[in-house]
């Protein structure tokens, strides 16, 4: 693996487009590239370095399929339960179909409507995303049963089973399950069945109210020329949720890679079954079970997207390798540069 190119592209976005955050590959769990460009605090002028933890956004999607699928293992919980058949009327919308299934919810197959359509999001999606919250106080969205009222009535969008459509509702639904099933709340569950298990000793759902250290603000850009960045504690809740928001080092994540792989968090039968495709995305990309699944032959990878106003993640493990990829920022518009980037580096 060669990253002068690599470094040259971090230079460019952090000069174009100001790139903040921080790029980790390892390889047998020696660190083979690090970088960390821009500033965790900027009135305060605090530089990201290898502690930073950023918001993580769509990434805690691949934490909260982790806890379901050690659920199943446990025989607590069926790949094939009806979510209906788990959770009672008053915490499930009033539409869901009796066929939608974990399995669909885990595959993003559920058909069931969601609170914010990423299919129709435009270019502005993270203003888009902030404007559900000026209505409805950040303050009170705190638990996954707080997110109920924003689909709980809308009619489904198909039957279950059929094509992908990417739904934060159906992440929801399964922190929900998560809570009725394990007996904790849901934020208990993933500690202590993901983060505990791998090491992860600096990650955590923190309240954007709280005073923590080492945690990087979420950055918006200036609405005009000569006006100040403004930080996205308007734009999200006040805390994270089955569909989004942990927090999360680079480090973290590099063990979170590993220990999964090593079926650490996910037991190897179902640890199988959640890295084989169930449904095609695209042309070299599949979804497994809450899981992306990339590529293919030596350079095929899995991992999970996240991004939020402020906040943008990349994880990939490419097992033949042995190989973790993590990018973090807390601009947005960067990171999937960032990632073309470390792709190549890494397949040469």
């Amino acid at each position: 693996m060669q990253f002068i190119d690599l470094d040259t592209e971090l230079d460019r976005l952090e000069a174009d487009r100001d790139f903040s955050g921080s790029v980790l590959i390892t390889q047998a769990g020696r660190t083979v590239y690090e970088a960390h460009r821009g500033l965790a605090d900027r009135a305060w002028g605090a530089p990201i370095g290898p502690g930073t933890r950023f918001a993580l956004g769509s990434v805690t999607k691949i934490f909260t399929a982790a806890v379901i699928l050690d659920l199943v293992d446990e025989g607590r919980l069926g790949l094939d339960t009806a979510v209906a058949s788990v959770l009672p009327p008053e915490r499930r919308p009033s539409t869901l179909r009796d066929d939608v299934t974990v399995r669909h919810l885990l595959t993003h197959t559920s058909g069931i409507a969601d609170y914010f359509e990423e299919e129709t999001a435009t270019d502005d999606w993270a203003e888009e995303f902030a404007a559900l919250w000026r209505d409805r106080p950040v303050y009170r969205v705190l638990t996954p049963a707080d997110y109920l009222p924003l689909f709980a009535d809308l009619p489904p969008y198909r039957a279950p089973g059929g094509r992908f459509q990417y739904s934060n509702a159906g992440f929801i639904l399964l922190g929900l399950v998560i809570e009725d099933v394990a007996g904790t709340d849901y934020f208990t569950a993933v500690d202590e069945r993901v983060f505990s298990r791998a090491g992860m000793d600096e990650s955590g759902f923190f309240r954007t109210d709280e005073v923590r250290p080492d945690v990087a603000a979420g950055y918006l850009r200036p609405t005009a020329p000569g006006l100040p960045w403004r930080t996205n504690v308007f734009s999200t809740p006040a805390i994270g949720a089955p569909d989004g928001g942990a927090f999360s080092s680079a480090p973290d994540l590099d063990r979170f890679l590993t220990a999964y792989a090593a079926g650490e968090l996910v037991k190897p039968d179902l640890l199988e079954q959640a890295l084989s495709p169930h449904i095609h995305i695209g042309k070299i990309t599949s979804m497994g079970l809450g899981v992306y699944l990339f590529g293919d032959d030596d350079k095929r990878a899995f991992g999970a997207d996240g991004g939020d106003p402020g906040a943008e993640a990349l994880i990939r493990r490419y097992p033949v390798l042995d190989v973790n990829t993590v990018v973090l920022s807390n601009v947005n518009d960067s990171a999937w540069t960032v990632d073309e980037a470390v792709r190549k580096a890494v397949k040469r």
